[in-house]
């Protein structure tokens, strides 16, 4: 309480006039310490969110999720009502459109969204000095970060084609924060640009505060290393994939018959497998392969034929049944002209007392024998039609003619010769078939051995397994049945479909889509290739545009 004569010193009613009642002066003098705890408390949440954002963006691998994430949290972050993303070009001589959104007039371009179609910006003017004119190219040439109240009322920056935009929709472009993005070598990757900052009550526009401006300097930091990561890994991943479609073009190239075998087969696979995603009935409605499932078995398909790096070039090449280096089959045509001239030669010694055209008729009628047998020979040589036992008891027969040769009398076919000769399928005999067929074991030991990341671990099971057969009679483990991977058997069938139907082949012409489709059959009543999975490849016919892209008019007869 106050004395008498206090309250005669000091002016109290004055006082409480001016200022009101003690309620009212507690509220007014509590006023700035609750806008200060408003303040500290939306700062606050904007840390705790901008943490949060950090996790998203550290998790998100989709390179265009993430460009839309970056602008959309930021956006959130200041309660701006528009923002654009702009990523720096590979030479660093202009800013590429990647994101550009705005609320009011519901404008979502670029990432998942529709493509952007303005023009890049460019960092320096045709008489090549920078351009400093425009907010963003500044922002990446200079690296500092510009707050802007009014881009209607600023010097320094041209936003004429800000006002044309505003003029063109109605729009009014106000308040403007521009920072760059930099990685962790400091260079500029790209500028963030946020647009028209709201109020939360209002909504009307305000400026860009300090704090908004610091957060926004950090999401830039924090959106840059997320970036630049996901940059560096899908880099790393496009280069590891290039240099196995390198290995494998390499291996093709090996021989000129195999060129692009590889990839062919490859993109079969990937065109059966995208449509099993695709199907919503059937025995594969149910299967669905990840987009990493599908780049392993991408991979598993340009890998498949790994081990033919060991495989020597002849037996890739063999295109006969008697080439190694060469076709021997001009030696045999050499030692018949030995014979033919030998008999000549015995026929006048031996028949002197006989008129010499006698004599000559006689070799005459050998010699087209002769002429029967090394055609005989050369049609068994190219490997085309099955070898029957007659065909294969008249060869022994041939191989027994004989030749002279210094002095020596040597037989027309050499063991090793006929035995290559009397190969009932094909050109290559047993050892070389055994030969070619542990492609399939090399490509498992040598992709086994490498490191390959979690997601990719199966690339080397899947690789070598096309040739194993349901039955369990193939190679080079003898797995049946659903021991076979899926992926396994989807590239079996498009490397049996890519063989029966190529047009560089040695050992035969390629085939037309009704013909390989009936041995394709055969293979399946044999329990060789899976049996969905060829009805699946025939109903919906995803051979049709391969065919259209890679055979001849007369081979697409179906």
């Amino acid at each position: 309480m106050l004395s008498d004569r206090h309250r005669g010193l000091i002016p109290v009613k004055p006082f409480q006039e001016k200022v009101g009642s003690k309620k009212n002066i507690t509220k007014a003098a509590m006023k700035p310490i609750n806008e200060k705890k408003n303040v500290y408390f939306n700062y606050h949440d904007q840390v705790e969110h901008l943490i949060q954002v950090g996790v998203s963006l550290s998790g998100e691998k989709n390179i265009d999720r993430l460009l839309e994430i970056i602008v959309e949290e930021a956006r959130k972050l200041t309660n701006a009502d528009a923002g654009t993303l702009y990523i720096m070009s590979d030479d660093e001589t202009e800013l590429k459109f990647a994101i550009v959104q705005n609320n009011s007039l519901d404008i979502h371009m670029g990432g998942l969204s529709e493509a952007i179609s303005w023009p890049n910006v460019k960092l320096k003017n045709k008489d090549g000095r920078e351009n400093r004119a425009n907010v963003s190219a500044y922002v990446a040439i200079s690296g500092k970060t510009i707050n802007i109240h009014d881009v209607y009322n600023v010097e320094g920056f041209n936003f004429e084609g800000t006002k044309q935009f505003d003029k063109k929709t109605g729009y009014r472009s106000k308040s403007m924060l521009v920072t760059p993005l930099r990685n962790h070598e400091n260079e500029i990757i790209g500028v963030l640009q946020l647009l028209n900052a709201l109020d939360p009550s209002t909504g009307e526009i305000i400026n860009f505060s300090a704090e908004s401006q610091k957060i926004i300097l950090s999401l830039a930091s924090q959106a840059a290393v997320a970036l630049s990561n996901s940059h560096l890994i899908h880099d790393l991943e496009s280069l590891f994939e290039l240099f196995i479609k390198t290995i494998a073009t390499t291996i093709d190239e090996r021989s000129p018959y195999t060129s692009g075998h590889i990839r062919r087969v490859a993109e079969l696979t990937m065109a059966i497998a995208k449509k099993i995603n695709e199907t919503r009935q059937g025995c594969f409605a149910d299967v669905k392969f990840s987009d990493d499932q599908m780049r392993e078995l991408r991979m598993a398909a340009w890998l498949h034929d790994m081990g033919k790096i060991t495989t020597p070039e002849y037996l890739i090449d063999k295109k006969t049944k008697l080439q190694t280096v060469h076709d021997r089959i001009h030696e045999v045509k050499t030692r018949l002209k030995l014979i033919k001239k030998d008999y000549v030669t015995a026929a006048q010694s031996e028949k002197k007392d006989l008129p010499v055209s006698k004599v000559l008729r006689s070799a005459e009628a050998e010699m087209k024998a002769l002429d029967k047998e090394y055609q005989f020979l050369r049609e068994v040589n190219k490997g085309e039609e099955f070898m029957s036992d007659e065909k294969i008891a008249r060869i022994k027969d041939i191989a027994k003619r004989e030749f002279f040769m210094d002095g020596e009398s040597r037989p027309l076919l050499s063991e090793e010769e006929v035995y290559n000769l009397c190969v009932r399928r094909g050109t290559l005999n047993e050892e070389e078939r055994n030969i070619i067929n542990n492609h399939a074991l090399v490509t498992h030991k040598i992709l086994s051995g490498l490191p390959f990341p979690k997601k990719l671990r199966h690339v080397g099971d899947y690789a070598s397994a096309h040739h194993e057969n349901i039955d369990g009679s193939g190679y080079p483990f003898g797995l049946k049945g659903d021991e076979i991977p899926l992926q396994s058997r989807i590239i079996a069938i498009a490397d049996v479909f890519e063989a029966l139907t190529a047009k560089d082949r040695p050992h035969r012409k390629a085939m037309a889509l009704s013909e390989a489709f009936n041995i394709m059959e055969s293979m399946v009543k044999d329990n060789h290739i899976d049996k969905d999975l060829f009805e699946f490849f025939i109903a919906e016919k995803i051979y049709a545009a391969y065919a259209k892209r890679e055979l001849t008019p007369q081979q697409i007869d179906v």
